[in-house]
């Protein structure tokens, strides 16, 4: 399996893992499980996807009947933007550690540089974007002291990684004047629509592995409301992609996917159909050539689905 190398340990994780988000918690064990089967190594979880304790019986159960063990896993999650005051993050994380019935993290990330309000688990978990009465309130808590209480998570061991997600080039280049231990990787939006080349070079250029989600753009979000999504014309049936996928006779979803990982950005697409996930983890197999790559980069219109400010009207942490 292609992977790249990550942090200072130097742990491989693989250019294709298996994204959970919009997966139910009843049939996430099962999805989990699947894709093992499948040959899937990396899962991208995250507090706010509600399935993380699915995520974890699928994972139990594969390692109980033999299929892998913990450490041929590579097992990413995230802080939710409620939890980020000091004292919060360690036990958020021992909370997720417990439904991921794992002892350790390989990356744990922060989701978003936006600090909320503190919602306590036992009122409702996953906690989401709301305070109350569909209201979002900040808490005071900087970047600073949450990265702090990240890589505390790191000298005990609970987690092996720590990165962040959502971040701009500004704030990445903030945090990096200040980090103990290194942000170790960026996930991101990323797609030919949104193609985020120089915020991408810097990251790799200062040693962060990059993780794109949303490969396909905006297929995940039609149903989400605040989005473009409905608006452009699918990369899925996009000429220039189908074109390509017809030439080197692959889909289009595995010429999206090789467009990323060819340039050594992981990307974590999400699917249950075992025929899809197959066709996914095997879009390394083949090479685009260099002037498919920049055809496909062309595409860009600086398009995002994934924007608060957009779907909560405020949070501008992009720009």
């Amino acid at each position: 399996m292609s992977s790249i190398s990550i942090g200072s340990g130097g742990k491989k994780l693989p250019l294709v893992g298996f994204g959970l988000w919009r997966i139910d918690n009843d049939s996430c064990g099962d999805a989990v499980y699947n894709a093992i089967k499948a040959g899937y190594r990396m899962f991208d979880g995250a507090c706010d996807y509600g399935n993380e304790a699915g995520a974890g019986e699928g994972i139990t159960r594969a390692i109980k009947d033999g299929l892998v063990k913990r450490e041929d896993l590579f097992i990413v999650s995230k802080l939710w933007n409620t939890y980020h005051e000091a004292h919060r993050v360690q036990e958020i994380a021992q909370k997720q550690l417990a439904d991921w019935q794992v002892d350790y993290f390989d990356l744990y990330l922060i989701h978003f540089p936006i600090a909320l309000k503190y919602v306590e688990p036992s009122v409702r978990y996953p906690p989401g974007w709301f305070y109350e009465d569909s209201r979002v309130e900040t808490s005071n808590a900087s970047i600073q002291e949450t990265w702090q209480a990240m890589e505390k998570l790191v000298d005990q061991g609970s987690a092996k990684n720590i990165g962040v997600s959502n971040f701009s080039g500004s704030l990445l280049m903030d945090l990096l004047r200040y980090a103990r231990i290194q942000p170790a990787a960026l996930q991101i939006e990323l797609h030919p629509y949104l193609a985020q080349d120089h915020l991408v070079q810097f990251a790799q250029k200062n040693g962060l592995a990059v993780m794109a989600f949303s490969s396909f753009g905006g297929v995940s979000y039609p149903q989400l409301e605040g989005t473009d999504a409905g608006k452009v014309l699918s990369l899925l049936e996009h000429p220039e992609i189908v074109s390509i996928a017809q030439r080197v006779q692959k889909t289009p979803s595995q010429v999206l996917l090789r467009w990323a990982t060819q340039r050594d950005i992981v990307v974590i697409p999400r699917s249950t159909n075992l025929e899809r996930m197959g066709l996914n983890l095997t879009s390394t197999g083949f090479d685009l050539e260099e002037s498919d790559i920049k055809k496909i980069s062309s595409l860009d219109i600086g398009l995002r689905f994934n924007d608060p400010m957009q779907f909560l009207g405020q949070f501008p942490i992009y720009y």
